[in-house]
């Protein structure tokens, strides 16, 4: 039979090195030193403590479909992500169409408030300009009547003077004699 290290029989058993070597230092195993000083053990050995040993095609072959399902669910994987980011694109392009949307509607917005600021500016402009001539009319109206009332004032002061000059003369022309009042009315 073939002589292995202990590295060796881990392998072929399936075991690991560390407890290979508890085996063989309990006396589980029998093992032989070689020139080298190493500690090397028989198959045969190995098949009586831990049982035959799977076939190393066995082992290869699991080892390809595991790394056939790995493989699979890695392309599972990658395939889902590239779902994912299709999705996302998707939707990353729908908002930004409704984004693009809502800055024309915006835009639309602005220069309609534009527009009615515009118009109420200009009518606001005209109300003013039609209350100052209002204003301005009410001035002239007022200073119109307040001219006519003191033109009123001044014929009825006017008129009061003369009354009172007519009075005054008369009560002077009544006070004088009446040959004087001849001599004036023959001099007038």
């Amino acid at each position: 039979m073939a002589k292995l290290s202990a590295q060796q029989a881990s392998d072929l058993s399936g075991k690991s090195k560390a407890t290979i070597m508890r085996a063989m230092n309990s006396g589980r195993i029998s093992f032989d030193v070689d020139d080298k000083g190493e500690k090397i053990i028989d198959t045969s050995e190995l098949e009586r403590v831990y049982g035959p040993f799977k076939p190393k095609i066995a082992k290869d072959s699991e080892s390809i479909i595991r790394a056939e399902l790995l493989r699979a669910q890695e392309m599972l994987e990658v395939e889902r992500i590239k779902m994912r980011v299709r999705g996302l694109e998707d939707q990353l392009h729908m908002t930004t169409q409704q984004l693009d949307d809502m800055r024309e509607q915006r835009d639309q917005w602005q220069k309609q408030a534009q527009q009615i600021l515009i118009t109420n500016q200009m009518s606001q402009k005209q109300a003013e300009d039609l209350k100052q001539e209002l204003r301005d009319r009410e001035a002239r109206e007022r200073s119109s009547r307040q001219k006519q009332m003191e033109e009123r004032l001044r014929r009825q002061a006017e008129n009061e003077n003369a009354r009172q000059a007519e009075i005054e003369m008369e009560q002077h022309l009544s006070e004088m004699p009446i040959w004087t009042r001849i001599l004036q009315k023959i001099r007038a």
